[in-house]
């Protein structure tokens, strides 16, 4: 393993290898929205206060509007998610009205309040009127991995599946009132951020290091945990984080991108991808899978083909022996929550899609 320390800044400290092989942390960003109308809610100092959990499983987001709930790491998806569960009865404990979605459907643009907090100054300076048009939320999967060595490989492999993880997970097809044509439009919003999207291809982790410094020294954030690719290594935690995964409103969908997640991790550092894809086949890739869900067609084994039809093919190279796999195939099967929305949609316009998506977060705590 490498661990030289390249020009241009101290490379960040890492903990690999400090937690077990594979283990799951989950973070979901929750929207607070009011009982009544369900509109935006800006309330997340005053819910903080009342939240009988620690502030490393629920605290703030950027957005006053938005709250984030968060697991310690796991030996099992299962037991990652019980704890959002928990986190989620917890907010509401404390008088929160909660929704999970990539976006707001129906909220104003430009409805947003920003934490007051250093870091968040730091964002704003940074992203100016970027960051004030709409809360957006994700859920994060960190998987642990051994070494640095392991980092790399779990990256490059996660890399090829970003489209496949985009597609399955699409929740946002609705913004500013209108349905945005877009299975996720929060990735159209993400976007505009610098730095988002598909990673680099590493070598080795003082690629990785290198990569940082050609960040700096482009004008980019010297903090790593600001360089805001869709996966990238948490080297402080000692985990490979997949980042840009619409936030989901079912558990058992949250449960199923995780553990095709840690699959995914898990056979790349045992099996090492040869010939990474080339990054414009995966960008393109990526729009498609945000633009048509699971009906796209993305690049997978040097060709396009249609994204059903991937998840199968990658669900064969996996461990087919694990029951929370079983859960990606409910949604080849059953559908992502863009086409769950927009069903809701169908039945009763926005105030049903928006009753649904508040009822729909807590239905595990009925």
């Amino acid at each position: 393993m490498s661990e030289g320390r390249p020009t241009g800044g101290p490379p960040p400290p890492h903990r690999f290898g400090q937690s077990s092989p594979f283990s799951v942390g989950l973070e979901e960003e929750l929207l607070l929205v009011d009982r009544d109308t369900l509109a935006l809610a800006h309330v997340a100092d005053a819910v903080l206060e009342q939240v009988d959990l620690p502030r490393e499983r629920v605290d703030h987001e950027a957005f006053l509007a938005e709250i984030e709930v968060r697991s310690e790491p796991a030996g099992s998806v299962q037991g990652a998610v019980a704890q959002l569960l928990e986190g989620r009865a917890a907010a509401i404990e404390a008088g929160a009205t909660i929704m999970s979605a990539g976006l707001h459907p129906d909220a104003e643009l430009f409805d947003v309040r920003l934490v007051e907090s250093e870091r968040y100054e730091r964002v704003e300076d940074q992203m100016q009127g970027l960051i004030k048009r709409t809360p957006e939320c994700a859920l994060h999967v960190h998987i642990g991995v051994p070494d640095p060595d392991a980092a790399i490989a779990a990256m490059n492999g996660l890399r090829e599946r970003l489209p496949l993880l985009h597609g399955l997970g699409a929740n946002s097809p609705y913004w500013f009132g209108s349905d945005s044509g877009m299975a996720s439009s929060r990735a159209a919003v993400i976007r505009a951020y610098p730095g988002r999207g598909i990673p680099p291809v590493l070598g080795s982790w003082d690629d990785y290091l290198e990569t940082l410094n050609a960040v700096r020294a482009g004008g980019g954030p010297a903090d790593h945990t600001m360089v805001w690719w869709d996966a990238r290594p948490q080297p402080r935690l000692g985990t490979v984080e997949l980042r840009e995964v619409d936030a989901q409103t079912s558990l058992d969908s949250a449960g199923a991108i995780a553990a095709f997640a840690r699959a995914i991790v898990k056979h790349a550092v045992e099996h090492p991808p040869d010939e990474p894809a080339p990054e414009q086949a995966l960008h393109w890739s990526s729009f498609r899978a945000a633009r048509d869900g699971l009906d796209a067609e993305i690049y997978h084994g040097g060709r396009a083909v249609p994204l059903r039809v991937a998840a199968g093919e990658v669900l064969a190279e996996l461990d087919r022996g694990d029951p929370e796999l079983e859960g990606v195939e409910r949604i080849v099967r059953d559908g992502n929550g863009a086409d769950t929305q927009r069903a809701m949609y169908e039945r009763g316009g926005m105030p049903g899609l928006l009753r649904y998506l508040a009822e729909a977060t807590t239905w595990p705590m009925r």
